[in-house]
């Protein structure tokens, strides 16, 4: 019986630990929201403003709180009072208060509310600190609020810039704060470090109960470090800004923890998210990222770069305007970008235009010339690049050294260059495995032109760096998750099966095909000199061409009877 009334007893204790763990939905009160310390509330904000919010019996060991809301898309305001002040709310998808507790403050209150015509569902926490810990955004003077623990986040197409205002020390309550600005010495602010960490969520998921549930692991600072990945460390004396780069459709969440190195102690900013597309209806929509024409294009590329991957080597004409389409196409559509402010449909348009115009002059330099050197150095190349991008997706291209543009072109370019060089020997292989990485590389692009992929990626962060000059600054990081991962084995059995097959095919047979232009010219030298050959009776072009005409004429006569059409004669 004792046992029964001990495991009775455990269980009641479990629920009740669980039912104070766990999130709080819905309004408490009609106009009155209550909070607690940790623990995370969904609510839904209605206009008019303001809603009040409340929390009581804060501890007498806590310093200061900072309050956090967050929403999908649609703006919300938090305000220290129900007359919105600039310089005492906030208004956005992701808001923050920091409030300085007095000495014998127990209890606080503040304002929700929305300005959108649509209910807004949200998700608040209060988080408390000591005095021992830092006071993310307590020296701010570039944004509106007087301590300011927000991240703000701007977006293009290119990147992704956060910017925070600087911490300040703690300090306990009915003190004046520590000053910003007296001396950089190790007992004042320039003391502090900022690690700033990015997490990603799912790939092709912009639900709002996703975000809002992977938004409390990038709150408090053991989750972050937890959860997320820390992608640079700044000091007191750097910028406080941070630049990566876009990922369309992509959910991203932002955050920097403020770290004082003499007392161990940190404090989390409001985490910030994006997913660097707009939930409003119209072009370039978060639900219509991929283009009509970006579908056309690739899917057309990658039925190409099928066939090259297996029969490339074979049909050497049809690879050279693979790859002279590839190389005219992709500077050309970096010169008419950077020149002109023309549509992205009409970029596309005249870049396969001027790809399909490479391709042909490649195949038109080969059989006039039948230099193999020229062309196989453009096959190496376009090699090159790849594995010159691969080297770059990796986590080297985040290296500072590699901020600098002309250390990275320089080290770019000799990495591509490279390839070639090293199969000078064996130019046969180096175009069979051109033939099998390009080709089965083109199906990926196709694929992240429907699926949301990290691997397309390789060569778009290329693209965006030669087109934008402040590319240079971002960080590269992409998620790696299943979709990639089932790309990624389907490229190398592309490319293993393509370059597999074509190096089986051809054993026994000549590197490379003849010069063209030599063989046509013996030809018809042989025909000119050969009287019994029967090609030397073909009549002139002009004569066939005319017969030709004459047959189509003759399709659309009227057949004439048989029979005897004179009269006979008496």
């Amino acid at each position: 019986m004792g046992l029964l009334q001990l495991l009775v007893v455990a269980v009641l204790a479990s629920e009740r630990w669980a039912a104070g763990a766990a999130e709080v939905f819905g309004n408490s009160s009609e106009g009155l929201i209550e909070f607690s310390v940790g623990k995370f509330r969904y609510f839904e904000l209605n206009r008019p403003f303001p809603e009040e919010a409340v929390l009581h019996d804060i501890s007498s060991n806590v310093t200061f709180l900072i309050f956090q809301i967050h929403s999908q898309y649609q703006n919300t305001t938090v305000s220290f009072s129900p007359t919105l002040l600039s310089n005492a709310s906030e208004t956005g998808t992701a808001s923050g208060l920091v409030f300085i507790l007095s000495p014998e403050q127990s209890t606080c209150t503040w304002y929700l509310g929305t300005s959108g015509i649509e209910p807004v569902q949200n998700m608040a926490i209060l988080l408390s600190y000591s005095e021992r810990d830092p006071i993310p955004g307590g020296c701010n003077l570039e944004f509106d609020l007087d301590i300011d623990p927000n991240i703000y986040l701007e977006y293009n197409f290119f990147e992704t810039t956060i910017k925070f205002a600087p911490a300040n020390l703690g300090y306990a309550r009915g003190v004046d704060p520590p000053p910003c600005d007296a001396g950089m010495d190790q007992d004042s602010r320039w003391r502090l470090q900022y690690d700033v960490y990015q997490y990603f969520l799912p790939e092709n998921d912009l639900t709002e109960e996703m975000l809002l549930k992977h938004l409390q692991r990038m709150v408090s600072v053991p989750q972050v470090k937890a959860n997320a990945l820390k992608v640079v460390t700044l000091t007191a004396n750097d910028k406080t800004s941070v630049s990566f780069s876009s990922l369309p459709g992509q959910g991203v969440i932002y955050n920097v923890i403020v770290w004082d190195p003499f007392l161990n102690t940190s404090a989390a900013y409001v985490p910030a998210h994006t997913y660097a597309c707009s939930f409003e209806a119209g072009e370039g929509s978060c639900a219509s990222l991929g283009r009509v024409s970006s579908k056309v294009f690739f899917t057309l590329f990658a039925l190409l770069g099928f066939f090259i991957c297996f029969f490339g080597h074979r049909f050497w004409k049809t690879e050279l305007f693979f790859i002279g389409f590839i190389i005219m196409g992709f500077f050309f559509y970096i010169l008419i970008t950077r020149l002109t402010p023309i549509k992205y449909d009409v970029h596309l348009i005249l870049t396969a235009v001027a790809g399909s115009v490479g391709g042909m002059f490649l195949v038109a330099v080969w059989w006039r010339f039948g230099i193999l050197s020229i062309c196989m150095l453009c096959v190496g190349l376009v090699l090159g690049f790849l594995i010159s991008s691969v080297t770059f997706f990796t986590p080297l291209g985040n290296l500072k050294i590699f901020h600098d543009d002309g250390v990275f072109w320089v080290t770019f370019s000799c990495i591509a260059i490279l390839i070639p060089v090293v199969f000078m020997g064996c130019l046969r292989i180096l175009n069979i495995l051109t033939c099998g990485v390009i080709g089965s590389y083109s199906v990926v692009l196709a694929v992240g032109s429907y699926l949301s992929t990290s691997l397309s990626y390789i060569t778009l962060n290329v693209l965006k760096r030669a087109l934008n000059k402040d590319f240079h600054r971002t960080f590269t990081n992409v998620p790696f998750q299943t979709n990639d991962f089932i790309i990624l084995a389907v490229w190398g059995m592309l490319a293993v099966s393509g370059i597999t097959l074509q190096i089986r095919r051809e054993r026994g047979r000549p590197f490379f095909p003849p010069h063209p232009y030599k063989l046509w010219k013996q030809e018809r030298e042989r025909r000119v000199t050969n009287i019994l050959d029967p090609s030397y009776h073909i009549p002139p072009l002009r004569e066939r061409l005319y017969g030709r005409l004459t047959q189509i004429k003759e399709l659309f006569q009227k057949e004439q009877p048989a029979g005897e059409r004179t009269p006979l004669l008496l």
